[in-house]
Parts: C-alpha cells; structure tokens; sequence
C-alpha cells in the first residue's frame, strides 16, 4: 500500500466514523464527489490545503493523515526495556518510551534507601514530571525540598538543578516524563 492509499484509507474510515456520506464531504471543501473519491482510493494526491480543508471537515489535526501509525505506536514490553544510568547513581533505571528520538522521554527507575539520583543537585532542559509509586521521596528543585508518598506527583522546569533522594525505609519506586529526552 502506497502513502497516498494509505491516506485515503484514513479519510475515507474517518468520514464513515462520523456517518458522513462521500458528497457531504465533498461539499465541506468545495471538492466534488469524484475528486474525493479518488483521493480515498489512494489515485489523487490531495494539496496540503485540500488536506488541510479534509481535517478541518472532519474534526481531526491534519497530521492524523500524515504519520504513519506503525512508526509512532510503539509497544515496549517490560522485559526489553533499555537500562539508562544517572551519572555516579546506584539507581537503576528503565526507558519505558521505545528511544530518545522523539519529543519525550518516559523512565521507571529504583533507588535504594538512602540513595540518590546525583551527589549535588544538577539541571538539564526541559521540563520534568515525577510520580512516586512506591517508597519515599526527597526531592531538591533549586532551594525548595518536597516530600512525596506514593501518589504524590511533582512537576519542574528540570533547568532548575534538581535532585532525588530516596528517604523511606524501602525501596522507591518513580516513573518520569521528561522532554526533551534528557538521556
């Protein structure tokens, strides 16, 4: 299957989804039936404007018909997740998005009691998310110091240097969204 069928595919399985007949379309973007025809069966090759007009029609960002769903959905199972290591850490930590090659950059990572993710507070670009799902957590953003319990979630300009200690008795469990990719 070439892009262009691939493309008329979307709009064609979009425009069924919202019981929208082939001619109603058509007229949403001042186009005939037949030219809409051809572009859901992969033989004409919409303009971005055309496209443009198509995704305004039916309610959905113009991308939706330009990524190829195979290279953006991407599975990892926990048992080929790819190990990462914080600089001078004992952490052990996990990338749970397939790369770093995309916008953001998700991680799982464990430090033992009394460990921390760095010696002294360092900062990178970007912005962080943290959610502790087990253990305690201390966490240092420039001069404030939080708490966090399991739940407890917090969000920083990760440019402010920062660090994370863990301070229960067991270990802590944390998962990161951090973009761009910092790794």
């Amino acid at each position: 299957m070439n892009k262009n069928q691939e493309m008329g595919g979307k709009i064609r399985k979009m425009r069924r989804s919202q019981d929208m007949s082939l001619a109603e379309l058509a007229e949403k973007i001042n186009k005939t039936s037949s030219y809409l025809s051809q572009v859901e069966r992969g033989l004409a090759e919409p303009s971005i404007t055309a496209l443009r007009e198509i995704a305004k029609a039916l309610e959905v960002p113009i991308f939706y018909f330009l990524v190829d769903e195979n290279e953006h959905n991407s599975v990892v199972r926990r048992d080929e997740r790819k190990q990462i290591k914080y600089p001078d850490s004992n952490s052990r930590v996990e990338l749970l998005t397939p790369n770093l090659n995309n916008q953001m950059e998700l991680i799982e990572a464990r430090l033992d009691p009394g460990d921390s993710t760095v010696e002294e507070p360092l900062p990178h670009q970007g912005e962080e998310c943290t959610l502790v799902l087990k253990g305690r957590m201390k966490i240092q953003v420039g001069d404030q110091h939080h708490d966090l319990e399991p739940g407890d979630s917090i969000y920083y300009i990760a440019s402010i240097p920062h660090k994370i200690t863990s301070i229960g008795e067991e270990e802590l469990i944390f998962v990161s969204a951090i973009t761009p990719p910092n790794f």
